[in-house]
């Protein structure tokens, strides 16, 4: 196996990464703390929601107190309070999940969500699906996305298939770009900082008549980070720090025909460029020098939005996303490198129609046929699936709400796969308890390159006749009101897996085979306060227990400990102040290089500060501090994160 290849595997074993009416939700509890501080404004008010809204968890805009699922929603609001410029910083403070990034903003990150895998994780980004089916396990590279053209993000715990078809086994994530409306404004910030960090980015937005327009661009440049640890590097060779260059185009265009018709359609263009220390020999050692990791991503979507009836909506899309990868190293001046490449490819034509049966109750159906294609060094193959779903949303009372769905998919590689979800909530009288659970399925079909892609100098083959991963799972739990200002919840999930693929080796080849199985399960808990109108805070803790049942042993990068606390404070009304505390506990992992397989990482402890003063209407003036304390920590071990690190900007805007 040629090293460009043997390390991309190291690294994917390294991270396994308007619509209809609202249902009406009761009076008192519409009242009470849904979420702290999830709509923040610079310079203004800190602002509990009244009715926080999800749309992931249900496909249509939902009080998130009508669904049993459980969902974060983090607001471009928030994350500007907090200068959270990236998405691996934002899910961090995520309850149910671990972050993992080999160093610097640009290295591969991956997202754990309930203790499942990294490539358990279906990502959408304004509808899209992002997983890449250019990498060996389809899982998404979270370091190339930015959150300056962010209008929200939600990530849906729990299997998912029933609703969002392959991939969703542990659970969505959705990122919303921002639309444009009202008047034509322009804004742009710069900022820079600690280890060579400059980024800058601007956005023009609003409409006109029938149309409207959101038009940005964001760079992000990081040009000296020391990820490998000092005593990792062998005697006579220097640290080679990371560099990261990121730019982003993303463009989003409507055009409302009639009151009846609309048009809507995205493009985002991403270029990223990532140097790392070099790793040589075996077991694998950093080496004077550094690899070179280039990625681009094409992303379009175009919709026809129809709504021939009061209460009948129908959308008609059409998506397409390209991945090009691109790996050399090590850049050996007397030994150039011959560089792999990797191209990914997903088009996608899809239906759904939603339907109001009566007062309270709404019906969804759609179906959708998507294509993939994979090519890389010996191998262009390609695959596809056929997929139908319906779900009904009801309010059965004014107190009672339920949300079932049930989804069949023919691939034309392995045949069929039908799940489902159901989650209901209820709302107890007098005390405003709210009761919420979820039961439901999920599937992973097997990617391109572990049915196809051979390696025949190594004896490692694919193998066709894989079968599909899948998961079970449910969660229940409860959030009960305290008054007006605290809201406290906790949430017990378990999720089981089986037909996980490994690889195996026999005598004579090693290839990929289905005989995993693993259990998930733990307990998430919160407390929400707003302590006065201009301080709330958040407390989360997630316990999560894992166990592969097969060698009996803790599945790795699963920390059984989390806590992250947020809090907002507004002393002046110009002034924003912002705190966020992340704690992992102790988790097994292997070595930098996988020759030490499992070992006990340590876990670690950060905190963030935040300042935003509005100078004026359209003048912002803002500075943070990331690892206040200066914690030394690895994850993934043998990798670096951030010290302690100051950042300051400005951002001006036009009206």
């Amino acid at each position: 196996m040629p090293h460009s290849l043997q390390r991309a595997r190291l690294s994917v074993l390294a991270l396994s990464c308007a619509g209809p009416a609202l249902l009406a939700a009761p009076a008192a509890h519409a009242q009470q703390v849904a979420a702290p501080f999830a709509d923040v404004s610079q310079g203004g008010e800190a602002v509990i929601p009244l009715a926080e809204i999800s749309v992931s968890a249900t496909g249509v805009p939902t009080p998130v107190t009508q669904t049993g699922s459980s969902v974060t929603v983090l607001t471009s609001d928030l994350l500007q309070a907090q200068q959270v410029r990236t998405a691996p910083d934002a899910l961090r403070q995520v309850p149910g999940l671990n972050v993992v990034q080999t160093g610097g903003a640009g290295g591969q990150t991956s997202v754990f969500i309930r203790g499942t895998n990294s490539n358990h994780v279906k990502v959408l980004i304004d509808g899209i699906d992002v997983n890449d089916p250019s990498t060996p396990n389809r899982s998404f590279d979270f370091s190339q996305l930015q959150t300056e053209h962010l209008s929200r993000l939600e990530v849906l715990r729990g299997p998912q298939s029933g609703l969002y078809g392959a991939d969703a086994i542990g659970g969505v994530i959705s990122f919303v770009t921002k639309r444009g409306e009202g008047p034509a404004r322009a804004t742009a910030f710069v900022e820079g900082g600690s280890y060579g960090t400059a980024n800058q980015g601007g956005r023009i937005s609003g409409s006109e008549g029938i149309f409207d327009y959101s038009f940005s661009v964001q760079h992000l440049r990081q040009a000296a980070l020391p990820v490998t640890p000092f005593e990792l590097l062998p005697v006579g060779v220097p640290l080679r720090t990371a560099f990261t260059d990121i730019k982003t185009v993303s463009t989003k265009l409507g055009a409302q025909l009639t009151d009846t018709f609309r048009l809507n359609y995205v493009l985002r263009f991403s270029d990223s460029a990532y140097l790392d220390q070099a790793d040589g020999g075996f077991p694998y050692r950093p080496t004077p020098y550094r690899n070179l990791n280039d990625q681009q991503q094409l992303l379009m979507r175009g919709e026809a939005e129809w709504t021939p009836l009061p209460g009948f909506h129908n959308v008609f899309g059409a998506n397409y996303s390209k991945f090009d990868r691109l790996f050399a190293g090590p850049l050996d001046p007397l030994a150039p490198p011959t560089p792999s490449t990797y191209l990914g490819e997903r088009t996608r034509f899809d239906y759904r129609g939603d339907v109001q049966l009566a007062p309270g109750h709404l019906l969804l159906f759609g179906a959708q046929r998507e294509d993939e294609r994979f090519q890389a060094t010996g191998i262009d193959k390609s695959n596809g699936n056929t997929g139908g779903f319906t779900e009904l949303q009801s309010a059965i009372t004014d107190r009672a709400f339920l949300v079932a769905n049930i989804r069949h998919d023919e691939n034309d590689q392995f045949g069929g796969a039908t799940t489902f979800r159901i989650a209901p909530s209820y709302i107890l009288p007098y005390t405003e308890t709210r009761l919420k659970g979820s039961v439901g399925t999920g599937f992973k079909p097997p990617t391109l390159s572990q049915l196809y892609q051979d390696y025949p100098g190594f004896r490692f083959f694919g193998n066709p006749a894989l079968r599909p991963e899948e998961s079970f799972g449910f969660d229940g739990g409860f959030e009960q009101p305290l008054g007006d200002r605290v809201l406290v919840g906790a949430t017990y999930f378990e999720t089981d897996f089986r037909n996980l693929i490994q690889t195996a080796y026999f005598p004579t080849f090693g290839t990929n085979v289905n005989v995993g199985r693993a259990v998930a399960y733990g307990a998430e808990s919160f407390v929400s306060v707003k302590l006065t109108d201009t301080l709330s805070g958040r407390v989360d803790y997630t316990n999560t227990v894992t166990k592969d049942e097969i060698a009996h042993q803790e599945l790795l990068r699963r920390p059984r400990h989390k806590v992250s606390a947020t809090a907002i404070w507004n002393p002046l009304p110009q002034l924003t102040l912002t705190g966020t505390l992340v704690a992992i506990g102790s988790f097994v992992d292997g070595n930098r290089d996988f020759s030490v397989p499992r070992l006990k990482n340590p876990g670690f402890t950060l905190v963030n500060l935040s300042a935003n003063y509005a100078y004026s209407e359209n003048l912002t003036l803002f500075a943070r501090i990331d690892n206040l304390f200066d914690q030394r920590y690895q994850n993934p071990t043998g990798f670096l994160g951030a010290g302690l690190a100051v950042y300051g900007g400005v951002r001006v805007s036009s009206f």
